[in-house]
C-alpha cells in the first residue's frame, strides 16, 4: 500500500466532543491536543514526509474571550513542548497563515520554533496552518503578486499557475485532506 506524502488535517470538534461529555471546551481542546500529539507520532512511525495541521481559522478569533485566551497558552505550551522534544532535529515547522493576528507571546514561540527548525534534515515537516483560510491565503497571494506587477516589473500577462503557486503559504499540496 502506497502512503500519501503530504497529509492534511483539518482539526475540528473539540468543543462538540467536550460538549458531550458535558465538559467545558477547553477540556475538549486539551484532549485534542494530545491526539495531535499522537498523530505527529504516527505519522513519524508511517514515514509520511509533510503533515499540515489546520489547527486555527481565522472564523476562529471570535471565540469567548475565556476560550480564546486559553487556547492561546495551549500554543504557547504546545510550541516550547516541540521545542524540547527528543527527536527535534528530526522535525521541521512551518507556520503558514496570518501570523501577525496572534498575540505577541504566540507569535515569539511559532518563530522560535521556526527558527529552531529551520535546517534540520526532517524526517517529516509539520505545517500549522494559524489564522488561515483558503480564501486568505488566496488573497495573500494575489497581494503579493500585485506588488510584484507594481514594484518589480512582473508583466500581468506572465501571470499564470506557476507565479500564484509560487506565492501561497506552501509549495506542495496534501496528497489527502481529512477532517
Amino acid at each position: 500500500m502506497k502512503l500519501p506524502n503530504h497529509v492534511g488535517i483539518i482539526i475540528d470538534g473539540n468543543r462538540r466532543f467536550a460538549k458531550r461529555l458535558m465538559k467545558e471546551p477547553t477540556k475538549g481542546h486539551e484532549w485534542g491536543y494530545q491526539k495531535v500529539k499522537e498523530l505527529i507520532e504516527w505519522c513519524k512511525e508511517l514515514k509520511i514526509k509533510e503533515l499540515t495541521l489546520y489547527a486555527f481559522s481565522l472564523e476562529n478569533f471570535d471565540r469567548p474571550k475565556i476560550e480564546f485566551d486559553y487556547l492561546m497558552n495551549l500554543f504557547v505550551k504546545a510550541f516550547n513542548e516541540l521545542q524540547e522534544e527528543k527527536d527535534i532535529k528530526k522535525i521541521k515547522v512551518k507556520f503558514i497563515g496570518r501570523l501577525n493576528m496572534f498575540p505577541d507571546k504566540v507569535q515569539k514561540e511559532m518563530y522560535n520554533l521556526m527558527e529552531k527548525t529551520k535546517d534540520n534534515k526532517e524526517s517529516i515537516k509539520i505545517n500549522f496552518a494559524m489564522a488561515y483560510s483558503g480564501r486568505a491565503e488566496i488573497t495573500d497571494a494575489v497581494r503579493k503578486i500585485a506588488e510584484e506587477v507594481k514594484f518589480n516589473g512582473l508583466d500581468p500577462k506572465e501571470v499564470n499557475e506557476e507565479t500564484i503557486k509560487n506565492n501561497l503559504y506552501l509549495n506542495s499540496d496534501p496528497d489527502l485532506v481529512i477532517r
